[in-house]
Formats: C-alpha cells, structure tokens, sequence
C-alpha cells in the first residue's frame, strides 16, 4: 500500500498506465511498477528500507527491462527506462540519459523525492509515438530460458509452458511432453516396455522436455520415478548445483532450515551421468530404482569398439558384447513388468570418435529387444539425424509407432539469436555468400565483433554487458599458443563456479581467464 501511495503522490497530471506485481515468466519474480507514459516504459524497483543503490539491486532492475525488450513481443522497439528507488536514501545519484543500441536506458538511482524529476526528464528526452497500453499489456511474451534457469523454474514445479515461449513454441512443447506423459502411464498400465524417440529443430527444447518429464517424476517414492541422464559431465554438475543453491534459498526464504547436502542428494536422485548409471548396472545384477530414464544427446551413446575398450581398460573386463545403447536397454529390461526409455535426439551434429549414433538404438531394440515397443518421431527419418538404412529395417518389425507428437518443430530461441544457428553453420562451411545473407539478419539484434587483440576483446565485452548477463571466455582445447595471453587450456576449470558464481568471485567466468 505504502508505494501505491508514493506513486499516487508522485504522478499526479500524468497520463499512462500503471501495472503492480509484474510477471517475468522466464526469470521466475515479478517488477514491482511498470509504467506506460507516453512513449516510454519505466520498469520501476522499490527497495524499501535501503539507504544504498547496491550493485545487485541496480543489475536486478536492469534486468527486468532487459527481459522485457528481449522476450515482451510489445517491448523490442520502445524506450525502456529501469528506476532504482532507495526509500531511505537522502539523495539522488546524478545521472545522464544513456540508453544503448536497444533503447534500453542504463538504470537512474533516486531517492524518493528524486523519482518525479527523473520521470519528467526521460518525457522530455524520449520522442516517439504514444505506448496503446491495451495493445502492449495483451502483448505475447516469448520466453527463452537458458538451460539452467528452466531446469530451476521446472524444479520449483512451474509447468513447461509457462517458462517457454506464449505461441506455438509453448504448445509444441506442451503437445510433446504429454504425450511422453501419457506413454509412461500407459507403459505401467498395461504392463509395456518402450522405448520413444523424440526429435526437434535447433533449440526447440528437446533438454527442457526430458528435465519437465524428470521433474514431474523426480519423487523417489513415486511408481514411475524419473532420471535425466546426460553424459555431458559439466552440465550435470552445473544443474544439479543450480537446483541445490535455488532450492536451499528457496526453504530459507520460507523460514525452513535445511543442510545443503540433504537437499543435494534429492537433485541428484533425478539428475545423473549417464557413465555412472551405467556403472551401477555393472555391479549390481538387479533392475534400476528407477522405471523411466531420459537419454540427453541419445546419439552419443559409444559403440560396441569404444565400449568395449573403456571396460577393458578401466573397469578390467576384457570382452565386453554390448554396445553403450545395448547395455542400457538390458539394464532397463532388467524391469519384469514394465520401463520406459526416453531418447532425445539432437540432428546436424558430426558424430565424434566412438559415438554411436541414433541407429544403434535402434538397431538394439530391432535385434535383441523385439517385445519392446517403439515410439518413433515421424521426423526421425530426416538425414540429418542420419538413422540410414536400420530405420527401413525397423519399419517392417511390429509394435512400431511412427508420431508427430514427438517432433519439436519450433524453436524457442530468442528473436535476437534466430539467425545465429545458421550464420555459424555457414561459417563453418565456408560458404561465404549464405553467411553474409545470415549474418545481414541478424547485426543489427545479435552484435559480433572481430579482433586480434585480447585487450580489446575484455574490454568490449565487459563494456557491452549489462546487468547479469553472463559473459565469459572460451578457447579450443588445441589453443597451446594462448600461454602467453595467461590462457593455459590445460589448467582444469570447475564448471559449477565458472557457470554459476557472481562477478565477485574470481573463479567465476566473468573474470574472463
């Protein structure tokens, strides 16, 4: 009530409208004020109680216009002006209207008496055509979440959709995972096995869809308790310490006292390498605890040559049979009723050395596991995920289902990244005239620059970044002669601190070593 108050008290002969508690789907909280005047929107922050515009404060309102001109359909071509207000401080920081390339203004710091002057001065600054609040507040919001923060949101039992894009982006994703839903209870119900391959374009979602199955599931006492597994050791780790630090904040705001570790062991219940779930079944003869597992980046799974090296190099067993697709299905078939395994299939990707590829599971399921069900996406077919001649062979087999529910047909990525995926394809293949046509699409939302210099390269990024956008610095692990730039690439980073910790933290990405 008290800033409703303030704002009554301090708007008085302006006109525009007023929106409280607003929500950021993607970001998971709302903007305390959004104000529509004019031709500008002031995204407003109270820290009531504050004497002080501490940085986090500042990059948290910063990053509230931020997601809306990124992600607010309504919001990508109007003036945006963050506001801090301190309710106790004494003064206003002086400050000059900057906004970037976006019409994102750098945030304003006031004190209450500060914030109707600040109000007055972006009018008379910002032109443009008055805001149709109906128009903009009916507006779809287009989500891109990145990995880390969906799997929060999905762990803090937000639904698929509502951390996803508001248009077909969300409803190919809805459509996708419910129909998985309903393939794992008719699986328990009728006493099946069944393996279903889901397919989809460059960031459509196929990781949010097996962690929204893996969530939804994640209660070990439940009957069709879920795993995602990935071998992809750094994301593991780096999801399961997200989820552990959100949901330990999350108790402790709630005024409930846990130990971190306890919360720690329920995330990596349902968050697992895939190495060490298969480890677990080479020392223990009996079933998983769990009856459905997700396969991250199916594709990679090894082939029966690297397999069979690994095990005979690292865990002793000379002669190993199975191919990495093999042993898994065998390991789940160790189920007497029923289990269900869930293949995420990435496609255009080079398989690396000893990667199976998609056909191997196929080829698994065709020749030793024909009582096992398969659920194909129709899309499964496309080159680019290169099944070639084993899915003809499979079509002929029985319990074989072909579905367009299991093809994720939208991508989600972000209005201003739509053009990266190709531009840097094109790149790579050296086909010159596509790439200057993709990256013509996308300079003017998607800045790269080009540079010799280290130098200049930090300082660019470090003066191009803003609020929490996270930056960093990556090198290929061939790049020996960046020792004298101080990259040694043979040093090991800790992928949870480079990915997770603030700009405080010397170990985090942001210090760019």
């Amino acid at each position: 009530m008290a800033q409703i108050r303030f704002l009554q008290e301090r708007l008085v002969g302006l006109t525009g409208a007023l929106f409280l508690e607003f929500n950021i789907p993607r970001m998971g909280r709302r903007i305390d004020t959004v104000l529509l005047i004019g031709p500008v929107v002031f995204v407003i922050e109270f820290k009531v109680g504050e004497s002080a515009f501490e940085r986090a404060a500042v990059d948290q309102v910063w990053d509230y216009a931020l997601d809306l001109k990124n992600f607010h359909e309504a919001s990508h071509s109007v003036s945006i002006v963050p506001i801090l207000i301190a309710t106790e401080a004494t003064k206003s920081t002086s400050f000059n209207l900057h906004a970037d390339e976006d019409n994102v203004y750098r945030p304003i710091h006031v004190h209450p008496a500060g914030f109707r002057e600040a109000i007055d001065v972006a009018l008379r600054t910002i032109t443009g055509e008055v805001l149709n609040d109906q128009q903009w507040s009916n507006a779809p919001y287009h989500p891109t979440p990145t990995i880390i923060e969906a799997a929060r949101a999905l762990y803090a039992q937000h639904s698929v959709e509502a951390i996803a894009r508001y248009d077909a982006g969300a409803q190919n994703l809805r459509v996708t995972s419910s129909r998985i839903e309903d393939l794992v209870d008719e699986a328990r119900a009728q006493r099946r096995k069944l393996v279903c391959f889901v397919t989809g374009v460059p960031g459509a979602g196929k990781t949010l869809v097996g962690l929204n199955v893996a969530t939804r599931r994640r209660d070990v006492d439940q009957p069709t308790h879920a795993v995602f597994l990935s071998g992809n050791g750094p994301l593991v780790a780096v999801l399961r310490e997200a989820l552990t630090r959100d949901e330990v904040a999350r108790q402790k705001a709630q005024g409930v006292r846990v130990r971190k570790g306890k919360v720690g062991e329920s995330v990596k219940a349902f968050i697992q390498n895939v190495h060490n779930f298969r480890d677990e079944a080479l020392d223990h003869p009996g079933a998983p605890a769990e009856h459905v597992v997700i396969f991250d980046e199916a594709q990679r799974a090894w082939n029966l040559r690297q397999t069979a090296s690994f095990m005979q190099r690292k865990k002793n067993r000379p002669g190993f049979s199975d191919s990495e697709p093999e042993f898994l299905i065998s390991y789940m078939d160790r189920h007497k009723e029923w289990a269900v395994i869930v293949c995420l299939v990435g496609g255009g990707q080079e398989i690396h050395t000893g990667e199976a590829g998609i056909d191997a599971w196929l080829e698994a399921v065709n020749l030793r596991f024909r009582d096992w069900h398969m659920y194909i996406s129709s899309r499964l077919t496309d080159t680019e995920y290169a099944a070639g001649k084993v899915l003809e062979a499979v079509r002929q087999r029985q319990n074989n289902h072909f579905d367009d529910c299991l093809h994720l047909a939208v991508s989600m990525r972000s209005f201003r990244a739509e053009n990266v995926s190709a531009f840097v394809k094109a790149l790579l293949d050296c086909e010159k005239q596509p790439a200057r046509e993709a990256f013509v699409q996308l300079a003017d939302r998607y800045p790269i620059a080009v540079t010799r210099d280290l130098s200049r390269a930090k300082q660019w990024i470090r003066a191009h970044a803003r609020g929490t956008e996270r930056f960093g610095l990556v090198a290929s692990s061939k790049a020996l002669r960046l020792k004298p730039h101080a990259i040694d690439i043979r040093v090991d980073i800790n992928p949870v601190h480079w990915f997770l910790n603030d700009k405080e933290d010397t170990r985090s990405s942001y210090y760019l070593i």
